[in-house]
């Protein structure tokens, strides 16, 4: 059997205050969305509260259609710390991306400089949305030179 990576899922408590981020900043595209509704199958695999009404949008980049979901539901505290997960993107303009994040009042990580098991060498930076979900953007600056 082979897989086929389908999306990226994060639960968040405000669909609008998330797509500021995701849409916005980071420039997803929304593919649909579903009204709020009560007691669907994203209640059960998350373990959400049926009597709580969840909202749905999935998000597309170019050429990669519905690579990512939102789950809204509402009254969602903050992830806690340590985070459980990242989406971790590839990234062109990894200053415009910071800036527009920071002028939106999102919180963007310390940048490091990436060193990858292969010798590429890069940026990367983290930043979280509103619901304290991180995504963490890379660039790669140098590739080495093959061996002869």
């Amino acid at each position: 059997m082979t897989l086929r990576f389908q999306r990226a899922n994060y639960l968040v408590a405000n669909l609008e205050r998330a797509l500021s981020f995701y849409r916005d900043v980071l420039g997803f595209e929304v593919a649909f969305t579903k009204a709020p509704q009560a007691a669907g199958y994203s209640h059960e695999v998350f373990d959400i509260d049926r009597s709580a009404e969840v909202g749905f949008a999935v998000l597309s980049l170019p050429g990669q259609p519905r690579v990512m979901a939102l789950t809204e539901v509402p009254g969602l505290q903050r992830q806690a710390s340590p985070r459980r997960a990242a989406l971790v993107l590839e990234c062109a303009d990894i200053d415009g991306v910071v800036q527009e994040a920071r002028a939106r009042g999102f919180e963007v990580m310390r940048e490091e400089a990436l060193h990858t098991h292969d010798g590429r060498t890069g940026r990367e930076v983290g930043v979280l949305d509103a619901d304290g979900n991180l995504t963490v953007l890379y660039r790669i600056l140098t590739v080495p030179k093959e061996k002869d």
